[in-house]
């Protein structure tokens, strides 16, 4: 149930009421019984687990660095790269 935000045109008193979508919204305040005013209010979301961002975006980078890149290269680079002469 989603969690709507109140507050009092008289008494300026703001609280939050947990209710269905389905019911009418709150009419009066219970402190000074003033009109109330439906507020709007950012709602919390939250990505749980891993995802398409996690999966797909996570590398800030782009691409990956070639197996050969690195101060020393491994055998197996030499000996392609001599192929490749």
């Amino acid at each position: 149930m989603p969690i709507y935000e109140y507050q009092c045109r008289n008494c300026d008193k703001r609280f939050e009421v947990i209710q269905k979508t389905s019911e009418d919204p709150m009419k009066l305040c219970s402190s000074c019984n003033g009109p109330l005013e439906k507020m709007i209010s950012r709602s919390a979301f939250h990505l749980k687990g891993s995802g398409w961002y996690a999966t797909d975006f996570s590398n800030s980078g782009g691409c990956k660095k070639p197996a050969c890149a690195g101060p020393q290269p491994s055998k197996t680079c030499e000996s392609s790269t001599q192929k490749a002469s």
